[in-house]
């Protein structure tokens, strides 16, 4: 990942401004220590620093069409890049890299260019001509981005919060698939797929279609002149996405640079579930497996970087990147400096255990699309910073664009979770990649029940979390936090340790407000609640109350083992032996 900055209209083109903007863009240098780069028209500047994944020897932003008049600054990847300069015969590039052919795109078709891109992104455009300019966001918010406005009438645009928190006068998220263009001056929707308006899709389960959608989501991700591994939990999701990605990575670029054997890493205190489940599929898929280790107190250290670096309060949210920031830094030692991740799955097919309790199929839709609407807040933001804060890139192929549009027009009638059909969670992802004659991956690892990634990487985790926060917050702070914190009052003392933090790196207010909560919050409890009120004793925002959905999913009526995969009926004496199993909220 890149980081950029704008200033743009800020009246004041003075070299104390020049001074002012190197200095906010240094803040962002963490996510591109490759090179800066800043452009300055008049009373707009644009600022670069760049993460080099793509032609990194010619690739420096900001960039340009052919006479300068248009320039760009630009976050993320385009994976269709290739495709669309054959659509532009025409212009001259100077680059190979993938995001030179947003300015040619702009000359060529003005702003309704955006939906023509595939890929994630965050970009500023700037028209000197006429000193029009836009700014955009992929469609779902993998990348961060966000908007802040001047009291000089300035509009600022940054990748992270800390670019423009002190110099704005009010920011917020820039929402995802939106684009701003200064000749409205407003935000408008670009990104408008069928299921945005939660209407019942209804076309039939086709797992070849399914299967070919997702593949060619992984395999347009192989796109880097640099090294390159997976991220592996021994989850469902990134080991199908680690299993395609060894498939296809030998008629690669990447592979005739780096060789065709893939490299994957794993997070986890000694002993963790996923240390053991990521070691038997890397075996089995024969990748050059990596297994960091930390402990509790190594996270607990790391707590106040990752707030600085993820910026939220959000409980989940923490517990879950602070192991994620831990092995990130580790990767890049390595010099590994792009990786694949396998965020979104649960989002699209409904994989939170919770849906166990979604009382039909109209519910379970609407539910995975204020799911996906939400990601930006949650596992992307964790996804994008906790790797962005040391160098390294994540791509996750199941929020690709086309996927999305695949896997969210099947009949939700086919994702219900349905134990005496053998239907688990994620049974229609489970299902188009249970190849009989070239097995993707065993039968027991396809069909492995999800474990969420903050208890995944060892139950003692979030554990001594709470034991920390409770060393450092008193019952008295408690009883006066609907004073001090009146926006999003924290309710535990680990949510109250992580607001102190937060108030400290990020004290206004517009800061706090960009972070999601209260009655609405994108938190599953609220809706598994509304399913079924037996929930409502059980709190906790990581929803450890899912030993109750296992139980009753499970031990009601289990299919067989050969539906399930042979160690199924395992899940459920191991989950009661531990404090219990979390799903994301």
């Amino acid at each position: 990942m890149c980081g950029i900055l704008a200033v743009l209209g800020c009246s004041d083109d003075s070299q104390a401004k020049r001074v002012r903007v190197l200095e906010l863009s240094r803040r962002l240098k963490h996510r591109g220590p490759d090179w800066s780069g800043l452009y300055h028209h008049g009373d707009f500047y644009l600022a670069h620093q760049r993460l080099a994944i793509v032609d990194p020897a010619s690739g420096d932003q900001p960039l340009f069409n052919e006479d300068r008049k248009i320039v760009v600054t630009v976050n993320g990847e385009i994976y269709n890049h290739e495709q669309l300069r054959r659509h532009l015969p025409n212009h001259k590039f100077r680059t190979g890299t993938n995001c030179e052919v947003i300015a040619h795109l702009y000359e060529e078709y003005g702003e309704e260019f955006v939906d023509m891109l595939d890929g994630m992104f965050s970009f500023v455009l700037l028209d000197t001509r006429n000193n029009h300019f836009i700014a955009s966001r992929d469609a779902v918010g993998i990348t961060s981005l966000y908007i802040g406005w001047g009291l000089d009438g300035s509009v600022w645009i940054s990748s992270e919060l800390k670019g423009l928190n002190d110099d704005c006068e009010h920011f917020e998220t820039f929402p995802p698939g939106h684009l701003y263009s200064s000749k409205e001056g407003a935000l408008r929707r670009w990104y408008n797929p069928t299921w945005f308006s939660e209407a019942i899709p209804s076309t039939p389960y086709d797992p070849l279609v399914l299967r070919r959608a997702f593949e060619n989501s992984v395999i347009k991700r192989l796109m880097t002149d640099v090294p390159f591994g997976v991220l592996l939990s021994g989850g469902l999701d990134s080991s199908l996405v680690a299993s395609i990605t060894a498939r296809h990575l030998a008629g690669t670029k990447a592979a005739k640079l780096w060789g065709t054997q893939l490299h994957s890493f794993c997070v986890g205190l000694k002993g963790s579930p996923d240390l053991k489940a990521a070691k038997e599929v890397a075996d089995y898929l024969g990748t050059v497996h990596h297994e960091f280790y930390f402990t509790v107190q190594d996270g607990i250290d790391a707590i106040e970087d990752v707030i600085y670096h993820i910026e939220t309060y959000d409980v989940t949210t923490i517990r879950a990147s602070t192991p994620m920031f831990l092995m990130s830094r580790k990767i890049k030692s390595l010099g590994v400096k792009m990786v694949m991740s396998g965020e979104g799955s649960d989002e699209v097919f409904g994989g939170y255990l919770y849906f166990h309790k979604a009382p039909n199929k109209e519910e379970f839709h609407r539910e995975t699309c204020r799911k996906i609407k939400a990601l930006h807040q949650y596992d992307c933001l964790r996804a994008n910073k906790a790797t962005s804060a040391w160098g390294l890139e994540a791509r996750v192929p199941f929020l690709d664009k086309e996927f999305i549009n695949v896997a969210m027009s099947i009949d939700p009638e086919w994702k219900l979770i349905k134990p005496e059909e053998g239907r688990i969670e994620k049974w229609v992802l489970r299902k188009a990649f249970d190849d009989e004659e070239n097995p993707y991956l065993p039968k027991h690892i396809l069909y492995r029940q999800k474990e969420q990634f903050s208890d995944g990487v060892g139950y003692s985790w979030i554990d001594g979390l709470k034991a920390h926060a409770e060393q450092h917050v008193t019952d008295k702070m408690m009883l006066n936090a609907t004073h001090i914190y009146p926006h999003n009052t924290p309710t535990t003392k680990e949510a109250y340790y992580y607001r102190m933090i937060f108030e400290r790196f990020f004290p206004q207010n517009p800061a706090r407000m960009t972070v999601p909560g209260g009655p609405s919050v994108a938190c599953s409890t609220a809706k598994a609640i509304e399913w079924d009120a037996s929930w409502s004793n059980n709190l906790d925002p990581s929803g450890r109350a899912a030993l109750g959905v296992h139980l009753s999913a499970y031990d009601q009526k289990l299919p067989s083992a050969g539906n399930l995969g042979p160690n199924i009926i395992d899940v459920v004496p191991r989950i009661v032996s531990v404090p219990g199993v979390a799903i994301r909220s």
